[in-house]
């Protein structure tokens, strides 16, 4: 690690109140030494990776990290506060502060040994000793390991080297043939987290202590950022439990089927090891074993379990969503440039197996829409057949894709859908819970989870729930064709402030989902046109207002949201509403107001002027489609303007720090460091 730290790299009065000014301070010590060549852009990969999860961790210790193309080599930076920063962890305040800066192509050798560090930081000798040193030069030593007296802690990079990166291959196990009350309890345990750098390592040796403390066998599996070395199967089948402390999905994870498990985030690794092996101990103690090859959902993987239910509905619903958007747009458009091609009649034309001419326009007009056509019928199954495999992974598939095309075929459409995946995902959930023999797990996941469930949700769907919610969505489309006036206006306006409140997030995508519902059908009302004409008018606004803003008043902007600003132009243009993501993260409290009164400005124009539209997706792509296309455009630069202007305004309202409009890189820091506020996303 000599070529990872340095005294130069160490700061052990770091004088910032903010984990963003702290990452600051530490990543400008690594520019001075050439080991950065982009400070604003190698700080918005750090609060890009903050945003995926907070890097603090019990024990006052934050470790803000990321792979960046801006980093030239592997660096570590330490800083220490006396009066601590929040990095969100849940024991208060972080006094010893490690940035690990890794290029976008670090070698496996580099990673390894910043993996021994994250390992270290669980040894309290180890951290003590940081805590106490008095200067940078042996702050530095003491963290490379090269101290004669500085104790070895467990997993360190001296430890890994000589027991071979203690691979989890290697791993034994007592006489598998003693009786299990002679032995000691098993348990095999899989960690990985989104950057796989530092987290991963923290988990497994938290772990790894904890279970010597409980007299337990514990292997572990790390799935990191320089791979993995996979756990021996004679050891994953001789283990009694399973934890999976994760962010990302685990790799190959049927290997752990049939077994007690734990399912959590890689933090509960690290701060409740104990906890987790008490708990899966439990579990196996009352036979709770997993029925099929996946024991939780990909939901799950995401997030702790102490997530609230509305957080886990959100999600599901999200699942199913994010699955549906590409047959919508591929079918949206498909079936729009039928209609531009072919003329309003194309919808009566022949099936192009029976009728289709090489040389007529109108054959391949009636090809497309007839593409797209089958394309928009997999709307609905495919919604609820993701919702159910966000709640149940891969067994939720097949009773979602029969609820769904239940759903379809007896016209309760959208509504019909959601109804459909939520409850084959529970359905497939309340299986997985019951305790089978041995013998029958195998084919639980093949034959009885998809033969019960599919029975269940195609009896719910055609007897019990199916006919209510066809009702409801008939009459929902009834309302939608009868809106106008004031009305149409009214919800124009919420529909765009929905479009740029979260910029692609959830919200974003309940409009976007609602009115893609509206026109999914082969021939769509007046009225469904006219919402999605003003929803994708109102995505596109906040990109493009953002790009202007940019180009008007640079000065006002980093150079690094001045980049972003140019490819926002594009993303705008083709209804790509994360395109202003970098600018709210930065300054939410002025760009995201901004964006929403842009938005409803262009959303209730849009309604005002009839402005239709048959495609799905495509921005300014698709305005030979769009009907009052003239009109339309002008709703959508008025929204730019006024979201332009407020960003313009709100930003110049902030206290200037002289010798901002100098050069472009130490404006933006001097501003950020002003509001304090990060200056990408």
């Amino acid at each position: 690690m000599s070529d990872m730290i340095t005294a130069d790299l160490v700061d052990l009065d770091l004088p910032a109140d903010t984990k963003e000014a702290a990452a600051r301070a530490l990543a400008e010590r690594m520019v001075a030494l050439g080991r950065v060549t982009d400070l604003d852009g190698f700080l918005a990969d750090v609060a890009a990776r903050e945003a995926q999860m907070p890097t603090g961790l019990d024990g006052g210790i934050g470790i803000p990290h990321c792979r960046s193309e801006h980093v030239t080599e592997p660096t570590l930076a330490f800083g220490r506060s006396a009066a601590g920063i929040d990095f969100g962890a849940a024991d208060g305040p972080a006094d010893l502060i490690f940035l690990i800066a890794a290029p976008a192509g670090a070698d496996d050798a580099h990673l390894t040994i910043l993996s021994s560090l994250a390992r270290q930081l669980m040894n309290s000798e180890f951290t003590d000793a940081l805590r106490a040193v008095g200067d940078a030069p042996a702050a530095a030593a003491l963290i490379r390991g090269d101290e004669p007296d500085a104790p070895a802690p467990a997993g360190s990079a001296d430890t890994v080297a000589s027991a071979g990166a203690a691979s989890p291959a290697a791993a034994t196990v007592t006489d598998d043939t003693a009786p299990a009350q002679e032995r000691p309890f098993r348990i095999v345990a899989v960690t990985s987290c989104p950057t796989g750098i530092a987290h991963t390592y923290m988990a497994a040796e938290s772990l790894e202590n904890a279970g010597r403390e409980a007299g337990v066998e514990l292997a572990v599996e790390p799935q990191g950022s320089a791979g993995f070395t996979r756990l021996d199967p004679q050891v994953i089948a001789a283990a009694d439990a399973v934890i999976f402390a994760h962010d990302v999905p685990v790799r190959e994870k049927e290997r752990f089927a049939g077994k007690a498990t734990v399912d959590v985030g890689v933090k509960a690794g690290i701060n409740r090891p104990a906890e987790l092996i008490a708990e899966v101990r439990e579990k196996a103690a009352r036979g709770e074993v997993t029925s099929g090859s996946a024991p939780s959902s990909p939901v799950d993987r995401s997030g702790d379990s102490s997530e609230g239910y509305g957080t886990k509905l959100r999600k599901w619903l999200m699942s199913g969503v994010s699955y549906m958007v590409p047959f919508v747009a591929a079918g949206g458009l498909l079936i729009a440039l039928g209609f531009a091609i072919g003329g309003y009649k194309v919808d009566k034309a022949p099936s192009v197996m029976d009728h289709f001419m090489w040389m007529q326009t109108d054959s391949w007009a009636a090809l497309f829409f007839q593409i797209g056509g089958v394309a928009f019928g997999f709307l609905v199954p495919v919604l609820a057949g993701y919702i159910a495999y966000g709640m149940a992974d891969r067994p939720g598939i097949v009773p979602g894709f029969v609820g769904g095309m239940i759903a379809f075929n007896i016209n309760a459409g959208f509504l019909g859908g959601l109804a459909a995946g939520l409850i084959a995902g529970g359905v497939v959930m309340a299986i997985q819970k019951v305790n089978v023999p041995a013998a029958l797990r195998g084919i639980m996941p093949v034959v009885v989870i998809p033969l019960i469930s599919s029975a269940v949700v195609g009896f719910l769907m055609f007897v019990v729930i199916g006919k209510p919610i066809a009702e409801a969505q008939k009459g929902m489309t009834d309302w939608l064709n009868g809106l106008s006036g004031s009305n149409a206006i009214l919800l124009g306006t919420l529909l765009g402030l929905m479009m740029c409140f979260d910029l692609g997030g959830p919200v974003n995508k309940v409009a976007y989902t609602f009115a893609t519902a509206g026109i999914a059908v082969a021939s769509p009302s007046d009225s469904a046109m006219k919402i999605m004409a003003a929803v994708m008018a109102a995505g596109m606004v906040p990109p493009l207002a953002m790009a202007l803003a940019t180009t008007v008043r640079g000065k006002l902007f980093t150079q690094t949201e001045r980049e972003n600003g140019k490819a926002a132009w594009v993303l705008g243009a083709s209804f790509i509403s994360e395109g202003a993501i970098p600018f709210a993260a930065a300054d939410p409290l002025r760009v995201i107001p901004a964006s929403m009164a842009g938005g409803a400005v262009t959303g209730a124009l849009s309604m005002a002027f009839g402005a239709t539209l048959r495609a799905p997706h495509g921005g300014i792509f698709v305005v030979p489609l769009i009907g009052n296309a003239f009109l339309y455009l002008i709703a959508i630069a008025a929204g730019v303007c006024v979201t332009t202007a407020l960003v313009i305004v709100l930003k110049g309202l902030r206290k200037p720090v002289e010798g901002a409009a100098a050069a472009s890189g130490g404006g933006g820091a001097a501003r950020a460091a002003e509001t304090k506020q990060p200056v990408a996303a």
